[in-house]
């Protein structure tokens, strides 16, 4: 357990060499860019902002038109095809881009833009279909749909509301004679008329018509609708014309979809090379750069930017008062949980790197809750299946997750093996049920069934959390004693890992204690004597001292008891371990149950059909159900007991200027992934 030392480092060069200063620090990702150096006469910053604001558009242009292509040209990638990483490419690679740049940017727009003619035209059919919908009715009217009349007459053409007769309607106009009424077509929502008047009665005759709730047609046009119709119809394949023409011309552009994916890269480091532009302090010819590396790689940075540029290096160690990144340094077994503890917060100043000591009991934890080794084997096949698979390309998160879970199954299958529980009692069911073997388990244990020996399991439980619960407390030691905290370490910790041992052997010695938990322990009376000398001294050192920070003696008894009353936290802490037993049983007894239900088919014809299709479906439910649990409990029980006892937390992690991209990565020395 680990965090690298950082050094504050100071980067002096000429101002023509920046750039490419800046892509090598990127490539190297040593370097956190903290740059606090106030602006003066002489040193200035540079706003780099109109050139981020057209990277980010390019960015966002790129995500949109790969986005665009994968919906009219998806590319079929293969299931796992997330453990090939990041391509790599070289630095001539990397350069050589900027030849196919503009273009680049003008297909990703030019997919861009056809999408939105797609869109555009999709919506200028839905609106002439509307429009045709509206004109069928009248397709018997001979007229246009904007006819008023003539010189002596007056037109009205709409609807009325639901199915109406002729002679209805001259019953309402009958004051207004003469009157020609056409019906152009009638149905239970609505009936289509043409009305004409002379233009003295129009006024009359369009109040009657406004009483039977006439409307004006929606679609007014100067042809008649039979040939507005057609015109709609034209207009509507020039429309599906264009579709089709944009729709092809982006599966066309599709092939130049590596470019893009490449250009959404390029963009966005060159958008972090000027973001970190923008901090540089900069005079006419030299510009300065501060920030954070660790310090065991701080002398190759140093070779590799002297030999290759005019440059001046300096480092010192940061102030007690900076906030100084964190990074971790773990070795293969510890080093795939460091996400789980960044997940809760990283050590903060003073604190020790608790990834390690996390570790030694994740992993037990983990196997204890699932506890199952057809479970364990699932796990370390298909982890150990990916890491293979994927050697040397998957990175980052990816890689860890597999590697723990990968650790995890291990401890799973070791723990099945302890507790005899394979896929549950799957082996003995098959054996009952197909071969008539009455002789079971046909594979025991190596120690126990938890199923059987429930109050034996929960004793193993609470045991394992009082070792849990002890090694916090050494932790603590250990991290006060590495601040010279020796008076810390005797009443804050040595006192309650007393307190705890002289209490449990205390109670191990009581026989009301041994028949509970299903114990025969003979401790001898001698020990009991110690253990209780020590448990008092020891309450008495918490009582005394952990107020002492208060003058006023009546205050720092008050505190001492409160810290004492800590002792049922303690207690419960231990009780909380009890979840190993219930996680345990979970995992098993849904599985007997599960395997019990398939046997219920029989054998027969289709027996053993039925008994396969339950088992891989309900072991598949149960897998997912309890490897999520056992996850969530032992990161509980890690956060909340463990961490509670030693660790504040509160660091921030180490930010480096690097490649911070989806698709690509550049290396300088391709050597290096082969």
């Amino acid at each position: 357990m680990a965090m690298l030392q950082m050094q504050r480092i100071f980067i002096y060069a000429l101002k023509k060499d920046r750039k490419p200063l800046l892509e090598m620090l990127q490539r190297q990702g040593m370097v956190e860019i903290n740059d606090e150096i106030p602006e003066d006469n002489v040193f200035h910053k540079t706003d780099t902002s109109h050139a981020k604001s057209s990277f980010e558009k390019n960015i966002n242009a790129c995500r949109d038109a790969i986005s665009i292509m994968d919906q009219y040209a998806p590319v079929n990638k293969p299931m796992l095809s997330m453990l090939n990483g990041r391509t790599v490419v070289s630095t001539e690679d990397y350069d050589g881009f900027r030849d196919k740049y503009e273009d680049t940017v003008k297909t990703a727009n030019r997919i861009i833009a056809c999408n939105k003619a797609i869109a555009e035209n999709k919506a200028e059919i839905l609106k002439i279909e509307i429009q045709a919908e509206m004109l069928t009715p009248w397709v018997a009217f001979d007229l246009p749909m904007n006819f008023t009349g003539t010189k002596y007459t007056k037109s009205f053409i709409g609807t009325l509301p639901k199915q109406v007769g002729l002679d209805a309607i001259y019953e309402k106009l009958s004051e207004y004679m003469p009157v020609n009424v056409d019906i152009i077509s009638t149905s239970k929502e609505q009936t289509c008329i043409f009305v004409l008047c002379t233009k003295e009665k129009a006024e009359g005759a369009y109040e009657a018509l406004r009483g039977m709730e006439f409307a004006h047609p929606s679609t007014v046009a100067d042809r008649a609708p039979s040939e507005q119709l057609v015109v709609l119809k034209k207009q509507i394949e020039e429309a599906y014309t264009t579709i089709d023409k944009a729709e092809q011309e982006i599966i066309e552009l599709a092939k130049t979809r590596e470019d893009i994916l490449f250009l959404q890269d390029y963009d966005k480091m060159r958008y972090d090379k000027y973001e970190v532009l923008g901090q540089l302090l900069q005079s006419k010819s030299v510009f300065v750069l501060s920030g954070y590396i660790a310090a065991t790689n701080a002398k190759k940075l140093e070779e590799d930017m002297t030999r290759r540029f005019e440059v001046a290096v300096e480092f010192e160690e940061p102030s007690e008062e900076e906030d100084v990144p964190i990074q971790l340094k773990n070795n293969a077994f510890a080093r795939p949980l460091e996400w789980v503890l960044e997940s809760f917060s990283l050590p903060g100043k003073g604190e020790v790197d608790p990834t390690f000591s996390m570790a030694l009991f994740y992993y037990l934890l983990f196997g204890i809750m699932f506890a199952d080794a057809g479970y364990g084997i699932i796990m370390i096949a298909a982890c150990g299946f990916c890491l293979i698979k994927g050697k040397n390309k998957i990175e980052g998160f990816t890689k860890d997750f597999l590697e723990m879970f990968l650790y995890c199954g291990i401890s799973t299958v070791f723990w099945g093996v302890m507790f005899g529980s394979y896929f549950g009692d799957v082996f003995d069911i098959i054996a009952t049920t197909y071969f008539g073997v009455t002789k079971v388990p046909v594979i025991p244990p190596l120690w126990f069934f938890p199923v059987n020996e429930p109050i034996r399991m929960l004793t193993f439980s609470m045991a394992l959390g009082i070792i849990h619960l002890l090694f916090a407390l050494i932790m603590k030691m250990y991290q006060l004693a590495r601040v010279k905290d020796y008076i810390g370490i005797l009443y804050d910790a040595v006192s309650w890992f007393a307190l705890i041992v002289s209490s449990t052997l205390l109670l191990l010695s009581m026989d009301m204690i041994k028949n509970i938990l299903g114990v025969n322990i003979v401790i001898p009376s001698i020990v009991v004597t110690i253990s209780a000398v020590t448990a008092i001294v020891s309450s008495l050192i918490i009582i005394l001292t952990n107020g002492r920070e208060s003058k006023n003696p009546i205050k720092r008894f008050l505190k001492g008891i409160y810290a004492y009353y800590g002792i049922t936290g303690y207690l419960s802490d231990v009780l909380s371990y009890s979840r190993l037993l219930a996680l345990g049983l979970a995992s098993g007894v849904i599985a007997s149950v599960i395997n019990k239900m398939a046997a219920m088919a029989g054998k027969g014809a289709v027996g053993p059909l039925v008994f396969a299709i339950i088992i891989l479906f309900g072991h598949a439910i149960n897998f997912a159900i309890n490897i999520l649990g056992a996850y969530v409990h032992t990161n509980r029980l890690e956060y909340v007991e463990f961490f509670g006892k030693f660790y504040g937390g509160g660091g921030r992690s180490f930010n480096p200027f690097s490649i911070k991209t989806k698709y690509y990565k550049v290396k300088e020395n391709m050597k290096d992934e082969f």
